[in-house]
């Protein structure tokens, strides 16, 4: 029973769950270590997606002759220059829609309230699920503003760690661009015969999986984005840049985000003119569509190869479990563990497939 393969998995499960335990249970030995990669992940995150976007100019440019070095600067001062070419072009753009956002903050604020008002004077009248809905979100409001303080420290500190991760991704960035071919040989040299081939091609599958990922993900979301944007100019919605902007990243999430990104844009609409509620709808949905049918079946392909519904119940569970940068690597998470399963089982069906030959 020992050699079946359910018992081993079983096994390796209760062992993984003991070991959550006790790490749960004297976590102040882990503390350091678990401080050190919160402060980490997001630069290397953030390093990572731009070497994904940006690989293939630095094979190209090496593939001509250019030197790591150079392949390294190049890339750095083209991302520099579009950056602030891109600042240039839409920094005046966003800083009047940010500053027409403050001023109109009170009005805004009043609307949102009067709504809320008209709410509560209402809500015996709405289904019992509603009414306890209405309640919770109420108290919600209540303690964060008995809270306030707590909020004005949090938001300094996160301005501090924004600051601080800006300062690390380049770092990251430039090192991943210039030592990546070592990555993988540092970790399959550990092993040796047939078990370090297959580490070696579970490391190059999980670098593609990876790969096509990140570069498609991003396309797909520039591409939703340029068009919500399109569309929010046509019906002329107030703050469309900003709108857009939020889109964009909003769609770095599989099939969810579009719909995410929905939701200021109604809130806009139903303070500047009720009546444009149904066009962002409409936009929302009509680039949704495309997207679903059009964009990413020709971009990404079979890359991701997973089910909408396995995406929306995954976004979903990691939401609950760690927010919204759960949420953000939940997807690829996923897709780096389906590749290893699916590696390991076909390298045990050649292995009982070689031991029923030699019987």
């Amino acid at each position: 029973m020992t050699k079946k393969v359910w018992f081993q998995v079983g096994v390796g499960i209760l062992i993984s769950l003991l070991i959550l335990k006790y790490v749960v249970e004297i976590h102040w030995i882990f503390n350091p270590l678990i401080i050190i990669i919160k402060t980490i992940f997001v630069p290397l995150l953030l390093g990572g997606v731009l070497y994904y976007i940006t690989e293939p100019v630095q094979r190209w440019l090496e593939k001509r002759g250019l030197p790591r070095w150079g392949s390294i600067s190049a890339i750095v001062l083209v991302l520099a220059g579009l950056v602030t070419g891109l600042l240039l072009l839409i920094g005046n753009p966003i800083s009047n829609q940010v500053d027409n956002l403050v001023k109109n903050a009170p009005y805004i604020g009043d609307k949102i309230m009067d709504t809320a008002n008209i709410v509560l004077e209402n809500k015996d009248t709405l289904p019992p699920q509603v009414e306890n809905f209405v309640d919770s979100v109420s108290n919600s409001i209540q303690n964060i503003a008995v809270t306030g303080s707590k909020y004005v420290v949090t938001i300094v500190s996160g301005v501090v760690s924004v600051t601080f991760t800006l300062i690390l991704v380049p770092f990251f960035f430039i090192y991943m661009l210039k030592d990546h071919e070592k990555f993988a040989p540092n970790i399959y040299n550990l092993f040796s015969g047939e078990r370090r081939t297959w580490v070696k091609e579970t490391l190059a599958d999980i670098d593609s999986a990876l790969r096509h990922y990140v570069q498609g993900q991003v396309l797909v979301s520039y591409i939703l984005a340029l068009m919500v944007l399109i569309g929010y100019l046509i019906i002329g919605l107030d703050y469309s840049l900003l709108l857009a902007i939020f889109a964009f990243f909003m769609n770095m999430i599989p099939f969810v985000g579009p719909w995410i990104s929905l939701a200021p844009a109604v809130v806009v609409a139903i303070i500047q003119d009720p009546i444009l509620v149904i066009w962002v709808c409409v936009i929302t949905l009509v680039a949704q569509q495309i997207e679903s049918n059009l964009i990413t079946p020709n971009i990404m392909g079979k890359s991701l190869d997973i089910h909408p519904l396995t995406v929306i119940t995954i976004v979903l569970a990691a939401g609950n479990i760690g927010g919204f940068i759960a949420i953000i690597i939940a997807i690829p998470t996923y897709a780096v563990i389906k590749v290893i399963v699916k590696n390991v089982y076909e390298e045990r069906k050649k292995i009982k497939e070689a031991a029923t030959k030699n019987v």
